[in-house]
């Protein structure tokens, strides 16, 4: 099965240059650890909860901090034509429950979550998924 039938396409984002805060706003309503940044249409990065609550803390910045200063600019992406089973090994290796889609313009057409997978009785590679996002230590990606 393909990514594009499993995928959420109705996907909020965040631009580079909105707060730390509005980020966070966002994620609270959508009930999401993770929202896209794009720059038009176009995937730039994901920020993270995390990305917020460690290391912007961290780093001793605060809520009015934009969105560029803490987003994961190295993204993990999925294709629309890529097979779900090989996006569950990438999420699994990358150590990531969502990944953004894109086409090959980079530009953002939903957003796949290890949810989605399952959901759609993609049970396996749901699985696979799991595995590596279960698995401790790596650095933090997305």
């Amino acid at each position: 099965m393909k990514i594009s039938d499993v995928m959420t396409r109705d996907v909020q984002t965040v631009r580079p240059d909105q707060t730390a805060r509005e980020a966070a706003g966002f994620m609270l309503s959508a009930d999401a650890g993770a929202i896209p940044v794009t720059d038009g249409d176009r995937l730039i990065g994901m920020i993270t909860d995390r990305d917020i609550a460690v290391r912007g803390v961290a780093e001793g910045r605060g809520p009015e901090t934009p969105v560029r200063d803490l987003m994961t600019n190295d993204i993990v992406a999925a294709r629309m034509d890529d097979d779900t089973d090989d996006v569950a090994v990438r999420m699994s290796e990358a150590q990531v429950r969502r990944l953004p889609v894109v086409d090959e313009q980079e530009k953002l057409c939903g957003i796949v979550s290890v949810a989605d997978l399952t959901q759609r009785g993609e049970d396996d590679a749901a699985e696979q998924a799991l595995e590596g996002v279960s698995q401790p230590g790596g650095d933090h990606q997305q």
